[in-house]
């Protein structure tokens, strides 16, 4: 049981921190627009998005910062990074 929950917590962060990667790529004011929905929503709402998937929250809180370009690449990078390598599917020893 505990392979599958693991295998779909990857999946899910996975996909997200893709989307997320596009978003940067191609089309940033989609971050700013998924920001501001989140914003937006009850704060108990936004309280379980924020605990369900922390890593990309947290990904997109630093994004929205004012912080120089370069320290919000590097962070949201090594966020992401750190999240797939930790959620990364493993045999228990």
């Amino acid at each position: 049981m505990n392979v599958i929950i693991n295998i779909g917590a990857f999946a899910i962060l996975s996909l997200l921190w893709l989307g997320f990667a596009a978003a940067l790529i191609f089309n940033q004011a989609i971050l700013d627009t998924v920001w501001q929905t989140l914003r937006g929503l009850p704060i108990a709402v936004q309280v379980f998005v924020w605990l369900v998937v922390l890593p990309v929250t947290a990904g997109l809180w630093i994004w929205e910062t004012s912080w120089p370009l370069w320290l919000r690449l590097l962070l949201v990078i090594g966020l992401g990074f750190v999240t797939i390598y930790t959620f990364f599917p493993r045999k228990a020893a």
